[in-house]
């Protein structure tokens, strides 16, 4: 029996070219057992890993059953941090990328305006943090009357950090009719009390947490004393010699100590947690998933929404007090069908934690030693090799897709009585053009901006030098984001 492709799931053929050039050929054990359930308009409860590749389970059903004629809000994915929030919007824009579905991102530490402009224009999906999302609705610049389907990813998570209650209020507000999809990784009492109470005959799925099994992880646990740590750290990055790693402490100050520690060996490496500015925190995400630097040193705050697949290593420098988080942190690395290794560091007054977590993942953590002077010798010129190595810029699924895009900007808005009809109704009439050929149309007050698709920007953006838009010759050029 051949193996389960998408295309065997008779989707529009523009979602089928979107998954093509995202690389995505067959689906993984929970894209295959979700997909056909949610096309079918089921409400679904997934308790599923981290990394297993749930955001195109749910990502690809919602972009094909999205009615792209709709202007208002058909689908909310609520997420419990920023980060996931806007991973996520990204990952269903890609997916929808050539059925023009438009997604939205919605979370707090960014001004309120431009994400209510947004909300003024078409808008299939939104994608948001609990709190933002409520700040909308009771303002009234989200729209929920069209909303056929909600998807509450991270339950436990959202849970952990206080949202179910809030989650319940959106809830109440959504339209009856509608389908409910949870994703978990865990189901504590509380989740499950949310689906019984907000849920209609919910098909059930469980996908074995193969994300924390010792096949595709290979555990490890080093014992150390506090203040040997940064040696040790040090030794092993040379030993391991990881092409992209994760490094996890416990607090803010112990990232900015650390970060300065390996910036003053001149390690390329950059970091991440809660008390940066939120433009930051993505511009480091950002630069980590292009390759611009090997090692990230994080609070558990970047546990969630890292989404790239070729994070070799992780490292707990602190062990993580809650056991649930291990399972997160380490589900950075071995991701998409990949291997990995993650390396904890425990001091000898630290092991109750460490039963907790092996209670809770089923298995006991293998201890290893430090590297051996020798060791650490033998393996130091590979490692200063490729320290001393140009990074190899790695081009993110966002960049792949937009290869043959280009995004055109025109001076001319709604306040010069434009529509989308406008634009789409002048570029078709030039030669060699179709419908098929224009992306996603974003109209503002005075400016609008036009995707053009399949490698004919350059040719789009001459021709609409000399043309008139509703008898208005507008300046137009490449957008610059």
């Amino acid at each position: 029996m051949s193996e389960l492709q998408f295309r065997d799931y008779e989707l529009h053929e523009e979602i089928i070219k979107a998954l093509d050039v995202l690389g995505y050929t067959h689906p993984t054990e929970v894209q295959s057992k979700v997909i056909p359930v949610a096309l079918k308009g089921q409400d679904l409860i997934v308790k599923s890993q981290t990394g297993s590749g749930k955001t195109a389970s749910f990502g690809i059903p919602v972009c094909e059953l999205v009615d792209w004629a709709e202007n208002k809000p058909q689908v909310l994915v609520l997420t419990p941090t920023r980060e996931l929030a806007a991973q996520v919007k990204e990952d269903i824009t890609n997916i929808g990328r050539f059925k023009r579905i438009k997604a939205v991102a919605l979370f707090g530490k960014q001004p309120f305006a431009p994400q209510k402009i947004e909300l003024s224009q078409k808008t299939h999906v939104v994608v948001g943090t609990p709190g933002r999302v409520f700040d909308h609705i009771e303002r009234g610049t989200l729209p929920l009357n069209k909303i056929r389907t909600l998807v509450i990813d991270e339950a436990d998570e959202m849970l952990s950090m206080g949202f179910i209650e809030q989650i319940e209020k959106i809830i109440k507000q959504l339209p009856k009719e509608r389908v409910t999809m949870l994703f978990s990784a865990t189901l504590p009492e509380a989740i499950k009390n949310l689906c019984r109470k907000y849920m209609t005959l919910p098909a059930d799925i469980e996908i074995e947490a193969s994300g924390i099994t010792t096949a595709t992880i290979e555990h490890a646990l080093i014992e150390v004393r506090q203040a040997a740590k940064f040696g040790l750290l040090l030794d092993l990055l040379t030993v391991e010699n990881p092409d992209s790693c994760i490094i996890f402490c416990r607090t803010q100050e112990q990232v900015n100590d650390l970060f300065r520690g390996m910036a003053d060996q001149e390690f390329p490496a950059d970091k991440l947690h809660g008390g940066m500015m939120q433009d930051e925190r993505f511009e480091v995400m950002n630069a980590f998933k292009r390759g611009q630097f090997r090692y990230l040193i994080a609070t558990d705050v970047a546990a969630r929404g890292i989404d790239i697949e070729n994070i070799t290593h992780v490292i707990n420098y602190d062990i993580p007090m809650e056991k649930e988080s291990y399972v997160h942190r380490t589900g950075r690395t071995a991701r998409a069908g990949k291997s990995g290794k993650a390396i904890t560091f425990v001091t000898p007054n630290e092991h109750k934690w460490v039963k907790d977590i092996e209670g809770y993942i089923g298995f006991e953590l293998p201890h290893m030693k430090a590297p051996s002077e020798d060791a650490v010798a033998y393996a130091k010129p590979a490692f200063e090799q490729k320290l001393g190595k140009q990074q190899v810029r790695k081009a993110g699924k966002t960049e792949v897709m937009n290869r043959n895009i280009m995004k055109l900007y025109f001076n001319g808005g709604k306040k010069k009585k434009l529509r989308a009809v406008d634009f789409v109704g002048t570029i078709v009439r030039l030669e060699g053009m179709t419908a098929e050929d224009i992306g996603i149309i974003t109209i503002q007050d005075n400016v609008t901006y036009v995707d053009i698709l399949n490698g004919k920007g350059a040719m789009v953006l001459q021709a609409m030098k000399d043309t008139t838009i509703k008898g208005k010759l507008l300046k137009v050029h490449i957008a610059k984001k």
